[in-house]
């Protein structure tokens, strides 16, 4: 049988790029490579792209940009999509006419439609969300609109931006008091794995938290904080019918699942199947999907909750479209005890991705 050629994108231009390599290496590892032909391709945090033809190498690295591997382009204006050397003349037979793109991007311009919007333009199948849902994903701001839209019911947020801070911060600090009570989230607006977000209990770790958040992007977003509430997970999967999963908690390491926790340290808690009512359980299920659609999202995503300790509120966090998928991941935990094992979901998630090309393939484009 012939295999199918699957690119691993994987590094990136984000703070997330190191998580990156982390999913990747878990991915590569699991998937079934009697099936399909891996070609790894890494990005740097300049964006450049670069070919890594070997597996185990490449990943044991901690970064793309300290490898000595060459660089290549993505060549899409013939009739078969290549990888092509920059080097004059010279394509790789081992990734010519790629079947499909796993982007293992996490973060801005892997994670936020950007890559998306290059692998639509080039015709070539790739899993996850389409250009839309991974964009109105990764902004906060957007896809809490999008929330409050489909009805589905989140804590008060407000999102300010750079200008503001400059133009006089503590004018914009008394807004934010004056709306908020302590403690509160700040987030950058485009970001994830937690990076940039702080929670702060005054004005002294607000105006630094703040300052933090806007290192990483030109608009924040400050949040309610989810007092006494337990956070939990739900992972999602599919295309036209989307299916969830068993629903998971998280006990964070530190005072919130921040990236030390999420990433390093290992120290929070992941229990399976969450601590919440059978009924809180099918709630969250319904809205995750909900909220999937309420993105028009593809492919995968993982969405968070809160639940109150009673059982009976329940309020959206976020969607992420492409969740961690390192070893200790909640999104390929979470299908293990659903009754899908981690190479059968690598499985499923790219025959959903060459799935939703071919149906776009039957579109008529042209007038």
């Amino acid at each position: 049988m012939k295999k199918i050629k699957v690119g691993v994108l994987f590094g990136g231009q984000s703070a997330e790029h190191e998580v990156s390599l982390v999913s990747a290496r878990s991915v590569v590892s699991a998937i079934d490579q009697s099936k399909y032909e891996i070609s790894l391709i890494g990005i740097t945090h300049q964006g450049q792209w670069l070919l890594a033809e070997d597996q185990n190498k490449a990943l044991s690295y901690k970064t793309v940009d300290e490898q000595n591997l060459p660089a290549v382009t993505l060549d899409y204006t013939g009739s078969d999509r290549q990888i092509r050397h920059n080097q004059q003349g010279v394509i790789s037979d081992a990734i010519t006419d790629l079947d499909v793109i796993f982007p293992v991007l996490h973060g801005p311009h892997g994670e936020d439609g950007t890559v998306q919007g290059l692998f639509e333009l080039a015709n070539l199948p790739y899993v996850g969300c389409g250009v839309a849902a991974s964009a109105l994903a990764m902004d906060k701001v957007l896809a809490k609109q999008a929330f409050s839209a489909a009805e589905i019911p989140q804590t008060d947020y407000e999102a300010y931006r750079v200008h503001q801070w400059q133009q006089d911060e503590s004018a914009m600090i008394e807004k934010i008091e004056a709306q908020f009570v302590y403690p509160v989230f700040i987030k950058p607006a485009n970001m994830g794995s937690s990076v940039g977000i702080t929670k702060a209990h005054d004005r002294r770790e607000l105006a630094k938290g703040v300052r933090l958040a806007f290192d990483y992007d030109l608009k924040i977003i400050i949040e309610e904080s989810a007092q006494g509430f337990r956070e939990v997970e739900c992972a999602i999967l599919g295309n036209e019918n989307p299916q969830a999963s068993i629903v998971g908690e998280i006990i964070p390491g530190n005072e919130f699942y921040d990236y030390e926790t999420k990433y390093i340290d290992d120290k929070s808690e992941l229990i399976i199947p969450a601590n919440i009512s059978l009924a809180a359980a099918e709630k969250v299920q319904g809205l995750a999907i909900k909220a999937f659609q309420a993105i028009d999202g593809s492919g995968l995503a993982r969405v968070d909750f809160f639940v109150s300790e009673d059982n009976q509120t329940v309020y959206i966090n976020e969607v992420n479209t492409m969740p961690g998928f390192t070893p200790i991941s909640m999104y390929p935990k979470l299908w293990q005890a659903s009754g899908i094992e981690y190479a059968d979901l690598i499985d499923k998630l790219i025959s959903l991705g060459i799935h939703k090309s071919k149906q776009k393939q039957k579109l008529k484009v042209k007038i």
